[in-house]
């Protein structure tokens, strides 16, 4: 029964036989793309050429059209400018700036008799330019501003002339005689004493010979008591002011003294504050018997500390008086003076003598030194680097001694040092009661 099924290929219950094995790489997993069309590349760049051609071409064309019609080789003129008539009225007119006619020669304003020539002598030596619109007829005051700008010009000449170094002496051994036409400048050495203004007035006799001091080479400071000696005589002979009664009795009057002494110490190295103390109760003027400053107020002031050469004395003001129970009056700057009434407080002065005398010592060792170092047997680049070495020693050592005589004395003012303070002006206060 067995053998008779697998004999009988119409068998419902009969397998089908496998077919043959395929390759995997025979199977395609996707579809076949569509081919693509592709243009030539002789084709391509035939029909770029062209155009980059054409292009250019056009291009020719549009830059210079008239060169591809003219046959003949020359342009022709449309419409010709040069044979135009031109008009009557502009025939006559200049072609350019060159043609124009010059202006006429203006002539100034009449000259002062023989004096003209001089004048445009003067001017045109100094190259003054000619002012333009002056009047025919100046006025005082044209002649004036002539004058002044004949003056200007001759000292901006001598300026420009002098030497850098120069010593105004006189010849005789007097004074300096004054140019009348540099209105009171001296006059320069080497220059024509007819070289004078001829605007100017003769002012010899205003000044008197006398010329201005230069306080800069004035150590002692002559032209300032010059001026003290001459100034201003007040010709009134009666006083102007009436006389005035006490505003309250509780009044000090200018010219008290108030004692007092140094809290703090003074030192005019630097600038700085300054704090006193009152010493003795002050009472009013009139009467005596308010109390109106008393013992132990304070008194807050400032110093002055810049110092002169040679100066001893202290020069201090104050600003303000504190009483005890905390009250305060400002005053204007009251100075102080010593017990004996001497503008200043002295105590102890400090000229720094021993850096000087050091900073001389070490100038005329190195200028020493540098000479002994070498001996008489010398070459030229021996005696080259000596020379050198001497002049820069001597500069130091001067630039060192100057700088120390430039450092001004020390004034020290130790504390509690007894002073005075004298009142310049009435003051009102009140009694105290502390």
């Amino acid at each position: 029964m067995t053998a008779e099924r697998q004999d009988d290929p119409a068998a419902p219950d009969a397998p089908e036989p496998a077919g043959p094995k395929v390759d995997l790489e025979e199977l395609a997993l996707r579809a076949k793309p569509r081919p693509v069309t592709r243009i030539n590349r002789r084709v391509l760049m035939l029909l770029s050429g062209t155009g980059l051609l054409l292009i250019f071409g056009a291009t020719i064309f549009a830059l210079d059209p008239p060169r591809l019609f003219d046959r003949g080789g020359t342009g022709r003129e449309l419409y010709r400018t040069d044979n135009n008539p031109t008009p009557e009225g502009l025939e006559a007119l200049p072609r350019n700036y060159g043609d124009l006619p010059k202006p006429p020669v203006e002539l100034g304003p009449p000259l002062p008799g023989d004096l003209g020539g001089a004048v445009l002598e003067t001017e045109r030596g100094l190259g003054i330019e000619r002012t333009p619109n002056l009047p025919f007829r100046p006025s005082p005051e044209d002649d004036a501003a002539r004058a002044e700008r004949i003056r200007q010009a001759r000292m901006a000449q001598q300026g420009r002339e002098s030497g850098v170094f120069f010593q105004l002496t006189s010849r005789a051994g007097g004074a300096i005689q004054p140019d009348v036409a540099g209105a009171g400048m001296p006059v320069a050495l080497g220059t024509a004493p007819t070289d004078r203004n001829p605007f100017d007035v003769a002012r010899a006799g205003e000044t008197g010979g006398q010329l201005e001091l230069d306080l800069r080479n004035d150590q002692n400071l002559q032209g300032r008591k010059l001026d003290f000696l001459n100034q201003g005589i007040d010709a009134k002979i009666y006083n102007p002011y009436t006389l005035q009664d006490p505003a309250s009795p509780y009044q000090v009057m200018a010219g008290t003294i108030i004692s007092a002494s140094l809290v703090t110490g003074i030192n005019s190295d630097l600038p700085g504050r300054v704090v006193a103390q009152v010493t003795e109760n002050l009472y009013d003027s009139v009467s005596g018997a308010y109390l109106l400053i008393p013992q132990g107020s304070r008194m807050i002031g400032t110093y002055d500390s810049v110092v002169a050469f040679g100066q001893e004395r202290a020069l201090v003001v104050w600003q303000r008086i504190i009483m005890p129970d905390g009250s305060s009056i400002v005053i204007e700057n009251l100075p102080a003076t010593d017990t004996a009434g001497y503008a200043g407080l002295e105590d102890e002065v400090n000229f720094h003598t021993w850096r000087l005398l050091k900073g001389i010592a070490l100038s005329t060792l190195l200028g020493v030194s540098t000479e002994l170092t070498f001996g008489d047997q010398e070459s030229d680049l021996v005696a080259a680097i000596r020379e050198s070495t001497q002049d820069s020693a001597n500069q130091a050592g001067q630039r060192l001694t100057e700088r120390n005589l430039n450092i001004q004395p020390t004034i020290t003012i130790r504390p509690g040092w007894p002073l005075r303070i004298i009142v310049n002006k009435d003051m009102v206060l009140r009694p105290y009661r502390g």
